[in-house]
């Protein structure tokens, strides 16, 4: 399913709309069509500075922010190729540092859409493309590219061996394209290691972790699996970090939830896996500090949608949309809120599972709000309240949009003190918050 997108600009925004009319490619993972787009544009992933390679089921964006972070804090210029964008398409492409720029963006896109017009590549191969022109076309030291679906047939993986490849949380998610099983979602996940580049990943359960490293093994890719070849522990208020190379000890990260020092850690395990890039260990403490990446447990700043609620109120917002997500986003909403109450509003994609993402806030929300994902096919508001009811969550309610959802949190009799609340469920349901907040990312 393409991403929807839009842009202010109308010379960038007569693109999107030609990327919009793409066809059935879209929902066919497949390497033949980007390969064949990239070779029309002279395979521009052939002269890309050394990358790292991140896939993974929940936490490669994190991931991502970590290692830009660290990068730049070495002095390092880095392009960055993320997916999806919140508000604005610019977000994917991040080009020596900085989103792109409109008129780089509309030429780009143009000249891609040109070139490929009669192969069908789908809305992400098109991005794709675009993204790797770009960063040909400036000078870096180093590129981060996120996976977006899988890894094996994944768009990005056209790329000649990286630096290092990473894999983050694994768990059930895309089950149409990557298998209903754990083990066959890592084997597609893992489908990214390539000879003689390190790989590194998290602990996984037994089975999980014998599909990841059967694929290393047949791919020729040294494997450095945590628990292992590297550890960490959280330990009086710092991250201690330690491998072969020794041990190192950083602040918490900045970004909020009891799972970002365990995606620190696996890009601090990244960077020291690899030779291309040198990277002192200064510069991990930094990235601890300076790493930000919108609408993973973000809590909103002052701006139109806060002012909705009671004074004293927290408004936090965050893109998860499977099980693996909501454990962790549930600790962390529940460590925030220090006892007070937790009020949730709920948007989901309809290919996504409510049941298995409600299921850890069942015991102590005082109250869901469900509401529809704009522009895109979804669990209706009324299923959601169903779902809730299910689980044993009686205070309900449906909304037409996130505004009046919060209106009618504030309205609550049973709100008493100021409420904690927490928008949930999609990352394009946060892009129209970010964006009604007066929140766009940068």
């Amino acid at each position: 399913m393409p991403d929807h997108a839009r842009s202010a600009d109308p010379a960038v925004q007569f693109q999107i709309d030609r990327l919009m009319a793409l066809g059935p490619g879209a929902d066919v993972l497949g390497l033949d069509r980007i390969t064949r787009l990239l070779a029309r544009l002279g395979d521009p992933q052939q002269a890309l500075p050394p990358v790292i390679h991140v896939a993974g089921t929940n936490g490669k964006g994190s991931t991502c922010a970590f290692l830009r972070a660290a990068l730049e804090a070495a002095g390092k210029t880095v392009h960055v190729y993320t997916s999806p964008h919140l508000v604005r398409f610019n977000e994917r492409i991040r080009v020596a540092g900085r989103l792109i720029g409109d008129a780089e963006l509309a030429a780009l896109l143009s000249e891609v859409l040109d070139a490929g017009a009669d192969i069908g590549a789908s809305f992400f191969e098109v991005t794709t493309a675009v993204a790797f022109l770009a960063f040909t076309r400036t000078r870096a030291d180093a590129c981060i590219i996120e996976v977006g679906l899988g890894g094996r047939l994944d768009a990005t993986n056209v790329i000649p061996p990286p630096a290092a490849t990473a894999i983050a949380q694994l768990g059930i998610d895309h089950q149409a394209f990557l298998g209903d099983t754990a083990e066959a979602i890592a084997r597609e996940k893992a489908g990214i290691a390539k000879p003689g580049v390190p790989l590194i990943t998290m602990a996984y359960p037994p089975t999980v972790a014998e599909a990841v490293a059967a694929v290393a093994a047949t791919a020729g890719a040294p494997l450095f699996p945590r628990g292992s070849d590297w550890s960490f522990r959280v330990e009086s208020g710092e991250l201690c970090y330690r491998d072969a190379k020794g041990t190192l000890v950083t602040p918490l990260p900045a970004l909020a939830g009891p799972h970002q020092p365990a995606n620190l850690a696996l890009a601090i395990a990244t960077l020291r896996h690899q030779t291309s890039i040198a990277v002192p260990d200064s510069a991990f403490a930094a990235a601890a500090r300076e790493a930000r990446w919108p609408a993973r447990m973000q809590r909103l700043a002052r701006g139109p949608l806060l002012a909705l609620l009671p004074s004293g109120s927290e408004l936090w917002l965050d893109g998860g949309h499977n099980p693996a997500a909501a454990d962790a986003v549930a600790d962390t909403i529940e460590r925030v809120a220090h006892g007070r109450p937790i009020h949730l509003v709920l948007g989901m994609l309809a290919n996504k599972d409510a049941e298995g993402l409600l299921a850890p806030f069942a015991p102590f929300i005082a109250s869901l709000t469900a509401v529809p994902v704009p522009g895109h096919a979804d669990h209706s508001p009324a299923e959601l309240v169903e779902t809730a009811h299910r689980l044993g969550i009686t205070s309900t309610a449906v909304a037409s949009e996130v505004p009046t959802a919060l209106r009618m949190v504030a309205g609550r009799a049973d709100v008493g003190e100021p409420p904690v609340v927490l928008v949930l469920g999609s990352l394009y349901l946060a892009g129209t918050v970010l964006e009604a907040n007066d929140e766009l990312p940068d």
